[in-house]
């Protein structure tokens, strides 16, 4: 897998020697008294390579995960009640950032196709290509959808946007420029959580789709521009091996759980169930003996 150069975008192309080794862990989220609880830490990939870019089934009984193995990345699936993984897409061309689609039928991805473009696809949960989602809307990097018809997009440039895609119309509207890799939508509402970055690293806001009126929410915390949120509106994201949360009201993030796991002293991504009752996060291998 290629990665983009830039520290920036760090987006995933397809050189596979370029890749860093990282491994997807799973755990259970939980509360008592109103204080958030993460049960310990499972390693559901715990190989060498690159396992990346989780989420979760509907039903949060699997995980989707990008996967590198044999030169290229593909979309794999976790199933936590059998530990047994599987192989989703197997296509000459890479998919990254599995996302299960509003109609339960479906995950989108952004596959990078034999001409290296990056457009946004759609498979059924079984791994069967249907058709790309948006024609001519490209190079997409992320994308988080609002609903059936209308999707957000990070697409890459000098700066990269963030933009409104609607289905129907095949149209899109820039909505903020020099954003970060982070991007999901608000629970129980319409708007779209996306990083703005800045000189001071960044800060996530949301922004109407609609009315285009955006909000600061709260900085990033130290070395990491990805988050997740909870179903009830709590915000997560992480620091080197220790997961933070936040909430409307709150000036500062707080600490939820330190992990002294090998492979989670640098979490990055985080993936919440629907349901709020799992989290996945991204980790970097640690380095080997010498």
């Amino acid at each position: 897998m290629r990665l983009l150069l830039t520290a920036q975008l760090l987006l995933a192309l397809p050189l596979a020697a370029q890749a860093p080794g990282t491994d997807i862990f799973v755990a259970r989220l939980s509360r008592s008294g109103g204080v958030l609880k993460v049960d310990s830490a499972v390693n559901i990939t715990a190989r060498p390579g690159y396992d990346n870019q989780p989420g979760w089934s509907a039903d949060a009984k699997s995980v989707y995960f990008t996967s590198q193995r044999a030169g290229q990345t593909d979309i794999y699936r976790y199933d936590l009640a059998s530990k047994t993984t599987a192989q989703v897409t197997d296509t000459p061309e890479s998919e990254y950032s599995a996302t299960v689609m509003p109609d339960g039928r479906h995950v989108s991805v952004i596959r990078v196709e034999r001409d290296s473009s990056q457009r946004l696809w759609a498979f059924t949960l079984d791994g069967l290509p249907a058709k790309p989602v948006l024609d001519t809307l490209k190079p997409i990097g992320y994308h988080a959808w609002l609903n059936a018809d209308t999707v957000f997009v990070f697409v890459l440039g000098s700066p990269a946007t963030l933009r409104r895609a609607e289905l129907g119309y095949g149209t899109s509207v820039v909505l903020a420029s020099d954003i970060g890799r982070g991007l999901a939508k608000v629970p129980n509402g319409r708007a779209i959580a996306f990083v703005q970055r800045d000189s001071a690293g960044g800060a996530i806001r949301t922004v109407d789709p609609v009315s285009g009126r955006t909000e600061t929410l709260v900085r990033l915390p130290q070395g990491n521009e990805f988050f997740a949120w909870m179903p009830d509106g709590t915000l997560l994201s992480a620091t080197g091996n220790r997961l933070l949360s936040w909430r409307a009201g709150q000036t500062a993030w707080t600490d939820v759980a330190t992990f002294d796991l090998p492979g989670l002293q640098r979490i990055s991504r985080l993936a919440v169930s629907r349901d709020g009752s799992m989290i996945a996060l991204v980790g970097e291998e640690p380095a080997p003996p010498r």
